[in-house]
């Protein structure tokens, strides 16, 4: 497998942010096996421990695709040959009302199928109203607001 071209990281990219906030599990999933089928390693956020698997990607997706959804300004993609980067705004749903958290987040497209992600965010405290229920599921061990 060759490393995806610009146009199939442009249509993944679309598709990622398209999918997650229509809840389309199955196209979200899909969309990903279309451009990296091999190994995913993810640093979500930097600093924590590796996340290995396509399993934990989709677990990501199971927890927080409920209560997040997703924008990237245009004006933050990049593509560079196998790589694609960006600022998510993060539109968390709480009580009525929304919130934004952003995150930098680049995606590494290997040549052997492979995806290496690095996200970079803060990290909520465990009793934050908002997300710190879904941290402590995802991060268990993390200090409260730690990033």
């Amino acid at each position: 497998m060759a490393v995806p071209t610009k146009k199939q990281l442009e249509k993944w990219a679309e598709a990622y942010v398209r999918t997650w906030n229509e809840g389309d599990r199955e196209a979200w999933c899909q969309n990903y096996r279309d451009v990296a089928p091999g190994e995913y390693t993810m640093w979500d956020p930097v600093g924590t421990p590796p996340k290995r698997g396509f399993e934990e990607i989709v677990a990501a997706y199971d927890l927080f695709q409920p209560t997040v959804k997703f924008e990237v300004p245009r004006d933050t993609l990049f593509y560079n040959e196998g790589y694609v980067a960006w600022v998510m705004h993060n539109i968390i749903e709480h009580d009525g009302g929304s919130m934004v958290g952003k995150s930098i987040e680049s995606y590494e497209f290997g040549g052997d199928g492979s995806l290496n992600i690095r996200t970079h965010c803060v990290i909520p405290a465990h009793d934050d109203k908002a997300l710190g229920d879904l941290y402590k599921v995802y991060l268990p061990g993390e200090p409260q607001g730690s990033r």
